[in-house]
């Protein structure tokens, strides 16, 4: 008997996966049977969340996805994926379409998501280096800021040169340990 297994994922934290969610249960994904990654993107081939989906299903089953780019961001891990599956005798749902990366029709549509999640992924890349670049020419990018300024660190550097910081801290009480060391 053929089950659907769902996987879903979202890249940040703060993002919700309630639609993709309802997405998989809309096509008849049990509940028990959705498996999700929740701020992993999905450059990253190590999702726990897959690695379930991908042991649960069986031959015969159909892995449900809402969109493709939920499972893989480049071609070589679609392809890697897809050709798993079919290797497995696995069937792969799409937002409810179904993709036979055997036949050379479902092969070629399945290549042409691939190679548009990849692009969509590297424009994403692409921008965010340009509004970067942007920022630090405008002055507004520098990086992680320093916890002490300038002069906190020299005074610092000083007194560690002295010697008087370890003196101090070697005296001072702790609260493990009454009256010091």
């Amino acid at each position: 008997m053929s089950e659907r297994v769902g996987y879903a994922r979202c890249s940040l934290d703060k993002q919700d996966l309630t639609a993709q969610r309802e997405i998989l249960l809309g096509l008849d994904v049990p509940q028990e049977r959705i498996y999700l990654d929740h701020g992993l993107t999905g450059t990253n081939r190590d999702r726990p969340g897959l690695a379930q989906a991908l042991a649960a299903v069986r031959a015969g089953d159909t892995l449900v996805v809402p969109k493709l780019d939920r499972l893989a961001r480049s071609v070589p891990d679609a392809r890697d994926i897809g050709d798993s599956l079919t290797a497995r005798g696995v069937k792969l749902s799409l937002g409810g379409t179904l993709y036979d990366p055997a036949d050379p029709m479902g092969k070629m549509f399945f290549n042409f998501l691939a190679t548009f999640a990849e692009f969509e992924v590297d424009l994403l890349r692409m921008r965010t280096r340009e509004g970067m670049a942007v920022a630090r020419a405008k002055g507004k990018l520098k990086g992680k800021q320093p916890k002490l300024s300038a002069r906190q660190q020299s005074h610092l550097v000083q007194q560690h040169q002295s010697g008087r910081v370890l003196e101090r801290h070697q005296n001072t009480p702790t609260p493990s340990t009454p009256g010091g060391r």
